[in-house]
């Protein structure tokens, strides 16, 4: 069974590898709130296939968040809200494989005569739905894939390709931090090094430009911290802020720092939007796994980093996965704090 299925999936890779040959044109599509490894997947691809003479346009739902600028100092990524995308034969899904995740821009993906392609490294729950699927959910970042693929292509990676698949790693081991860390990854890194790609001045340019509010807005999360499970779980419910506070779009640092407790497995964070909806942001360690929880609420990502967007309140929402993840942690046997 398990060589019906490798046998499978290396011709599910080959048509893949076989359709970004032939065609020649190509939108790259990410997901909403495109992060690390999306947008340097993105860029990497778009500089693999463009060394094999394609025309590549990239496409987001949302624009980059600050961290990710120097991506865009070689490439263009545009923000569609909806609009109709760019002449293309192929749209390539990049880091995700389920339309819904890419927001305003799964009505005109869908409806776009091109061919569907996917490449991604998240556990797939839905009957596949695409035209040829390049998917390894043992890859530490979908850019990890961009480089195999450039590798399997016969392509070039040019500084910005690999300026992209090292974002992309880097985001998605926490620089190189996280239990997806394999060797793997820190072969291809080395590799981008050798060829010249700084570790230190990216690392400036990715975590050491947050504005001033950034550490206040840690500090207002961080006040709204409990404990629960005998110190198994970690909760952190952030509301919209007050005209004087500072705002935290994201939850990163804060998710770090609780995982950083020797007693916490599980640790939450939520955060209400604007539109007054609200984030979940989960993380996991151990033998934890979070991903079924964010598959509850419609959510997915990994088993040790994973996320939905749940309706307000944040009161009702803080409720219901708090009460998820209660039930998770006590069906797994663990320490107190």
């Amino acid at each position: 069974m398990g060589r019906q299925t490798d046998l499978t999936c290396a011709a599910a890779r080959a048509a893949a590898l076989e359709l970004m040959s032939s065609a020649g044109r190509f939108v790259l599509c990410g997901h909403e709130r495109p992060d690390g490894d999306c947008a340097g997947a993105q860029a990497a691809l778009a500089s693999v296939l463009e060394s094999l003479g394609k025309a590549v346009w990239i496409v987001n739902p949302d624009p980059l968040p600050s961290g990710l600028e120097h991506l865009t100092k070689t490439r263009r990524f545009e923000v569609l809200r909806g609009a109709e995308l760019p002449p293309h034969d192929v749209a390539v899904l990049l880091d995700f494989s389920e339309p819904g995740r890419c927001g305003p821009l799964a009505g005109p993906l869908l409806a776009a005569a091109s061919r569907k392609l996917v490449v991604d490294h998240h556990p797939c729950a839905h009957q596949p739905w695409w035209d040829a699927a390049y998917i390894d959910p043992g890859a530490a970042a979908t850019g990890l894939l961009v480089h195999r693929i450039a590798r399997e292509l016969g392509a070039r990676l040019d500084a910005a390709g690999a300026l992209g698949v090292f974002t992309a790693l880097a985001s998605d081991t926490g620089w190189f931090r996280y239990s997806n860390t394999d060797a793997e990854a820190l072969s291809v890194a080395a590799e981008l090094v050798a060829g010249g790609l700084d570790p230190a001045g990216l690392y400036r340019q990715m975590y050491q430009r947050a504005g001033r509010e950034r550490p206040l807005g840690i500090a207002r999360a961080l006040a709204r911290l409990d404990y629960l499970a005998a110190g198994r779980l970690a909760v952190v419910d952030l509301p919209l802020p007050d005209a004087e506070e500072a705002d935290l779009p994201e939850g990163d640092e804060v998710l770090d720092l609780l995982r950083a407790v020797e007693s916490v497995e599980v640790a939450l964070f939520l955060r209400e939007t604007r539109s007054g909806s609200v984030h979940l942001s989960a993380r996991a360690k151990g033998g934890c796994d979070v991903l079924g929880l964010a598959r509850r609420f419609g959510g997915g990502g990994h088993s040790k980093a994973s996320g939905a967007t749940l309706p307000g309140p944040l009161v009702a929402a803080r409720d219901a996965v708090v009460a998820a993840a209660l039930e998770e942690l006590g069906g797994r046997q663990g320490h107190t704090a």
